[in-house]
């Protein structure tokens, strides 16, 4: 009894103490084109308090009541500080404008300005689209990939090869977002270009470890790429005409203020080159690359925004009329944002995810064939995060995966069929940055997913003697569309995650 009275009277003592606080929230955007500002900082200039905004340009701030100068400051942006006298909960939107390119007076002090302002987050880079393409690059094409690997921990697979190894990992232990749609495939042309057209990327979040519980399914890393939202302001198009490749992004408002869009397409035209050579081989030769990006984003007020976006691209490839074979990513997204409170902030999004590949040869050809295979995810979430007080920040939320195996669908001169796969993965997740004292930070939290091995299919039975082969197959069972056919509840689901950030003497140690 003793130790449950002593609970409570803490718990009341943490509510009293948050009750004295009030909170500021807002969103930050760029004055020019009304995108919101990912990572900026938003922190008082004494007593020292600060937060930065969320992936969608969310702050929200608790702080007890008094006068404060706010300071919101970004990297690129001219800052804006504003006076403050809190005696309420009080909401705050701010436009950035890009700061001068002129050399600016430099001042020196002995403490960092952004001290109060730590991250948990081990491992982490995050890289803005303006920040990209100042990065030389191959040929002048802008690759998100590329760049990547110019990090520390990030390495190519090699040359010819997609993907890219992050510490070790293989390239299937990478997880790949292209606004929360999983991609399995990101690289055109073997390897020499990431799918990722850098006139419609926003921002790029590589995580190298300690992975936040929102994320899961992958051992490695998390690429977490946003497209641009559309400029609200005014209508502009873009784009470039480059050695291998030409792009072009439109985007503006269709309401002001209000509803934008973003379109932009880029194709390669190497198979322009080949038919210009005298060699039948090479001239017979197919080789090229195109993709599609486009978003739309609805402000439909201070508490409730929708974001549609998607992704189609495609690669192809043929040799002189003996073979041909092509494979690409197909994204959707569709995500609402609602504002509960100046405290609680939703984002709920549903996901379609399509990577097929096909290998085939011509029909007049001795053995003609042709195979298709294709992997389909179908993705529901809803990820809350609560700004507790000054110590605490909660994320929490749940997930649900369902996936389609096509393994592949053969025509020709013999047509197969092989058994689809279906599988469902849902799970919940919670954790908590907890700023322990000013110099340590701790980011604690639990992910725990179930999964799934789903009908319809037929599975073959083997003798409890002998080898698992035809040769002794004693039967089969039959499972129905949607009926379980194993599953994994145990244990082996959970997947915790611990963090630290300890600050000594303006060094931050990270563990």
């Amino acid at each position: 009894m003793k130790n449950l009275f002593f609970a409570c009277l803490f718990l009341l003592a943490g509510t009293w103490l948050n009750a004295q606080n009030v909170t500021i929230s807002g969103y930050i955007t760029d004055v020019a084109n009304g995108e919101s500002l990912i990572g900026v900082s938003v922190y008082t200039k004494s007593p020292r308090y600060g937060t930065v905004t969320n992936s969608y340009g969310f702050y929200s701030l608790s702080i007890p009541k008094g006068e404060y100068d706010l300071i919101i400051s970004y990297v690129g942006y001219s800052s804006i500080q504003k006076k403050l006298s809190l005696t309420g909960n009080l909401t705050l939107n701010f436009s950035l404008g890009e700061a001068s390119e002129e050399l600016q007076e430099v001042v020196v002090t002995d403490k960092k300005l952004d001290s109060n302002l730590k991250t948990p987050e081990m491992g982490v880079s995050e890289l803005s689209a303006k920040e990209i393409k100042r990065i030389p690059q191959f040929l002048g094409e802008i690759d998100v990939i590329r760049t990547l690997t110019l990090l520390p921990g990030v390495s190519t697979v090699g040359e010819g090869a997609n993907g890219f190894n992050v510490r070790g990992g293989n390239v299937d232990q990478n997880l790949i977002l292209i606004d929360d749609a999983p991609v399995f495939n990101s690289s055109h042309l073997f390897g020499f270009f990431s799918i990722f057209n850098g006139d419609a990327i926003k921002d790029v979040k590589l995580f190298k470890g300690g992975m936040p519980t929102q994320y899961g399914g992958r051992l490695s890393s998390v690429l977490d790429v946003r497209q641009k939202e559309g400029n609200n302001q005014s209508f502009g198009v873009t784009g470039g005409i480059g050695l291998l490749s030409t792009r072009l992004m439109a985007e503006g408002p269709i309401v002001k203020d209000k509803v934008s869009f973003m379109v932009a397409g880029r194709r390669s035209y190497q198979d322009v080159f080949f038919g210009l050579a005298t060699d039948p081989e090479i001239k017979n030769t197919t080789l090229y690359f195109y993709d599609f990006n486009a978003k739309i984003n609805y402000s439909i007020n201070d508490k409730h925004k929708i974001y549609l976006s998607g992704y189609y691209g495609r690669d192809v490839f043929g040799a002189n009329d003996l073979f041909s074979f092509g494979w690409g990513n197909g994204t959707a997204s569709l995500r609402w944002n609602y504002l509960i409170g100046p405290k609680l902030f939703l984002n709920t999004t549903l996901v379609y995810s399509d990577y097929n590949y096909n290998i085939g040869t011509p029909e007049d050809d001795v053995v003609p064939f042709n195979w298709d295979s294709r992997i389909r995810n179908y993705v529901a979430k809803s990820g809350f995060t609560y700004y507790l007080n000054l110590r605490h920040k909660l994320n929490f939320g749940t997930e649900a995966t369902y996936y389609n195996f096509d393994p592949g669908v053969i025509t020709g001169a013999f047509d197969v069929r092989l058994q689809n796969e279906h599988a469902l993965e849902p799970a919940i997740y919670l954790d908590d940055e907890w700023n322990v004292t000013d110099e340590l930070t701790i980011l604690g939290g639990l992910r725990y997913s179930w999964f799934y091995n789903l009908g319809a299919r037929t599975i073959q039975l083997y003798g409890a003697d002998g080898p698992i082969d035809n040769s002794n197959v004693v039967g089969t069972e039959t499972y129905a569309s949607g009926e379980t056919i194993e599953k994994y509840t145990g244990l082996q689901g959970l997947a915790p995650r611990l963090a630290m950030n300890y600050r000594i003497n303006e060094k931050t140690y990270v563990t």
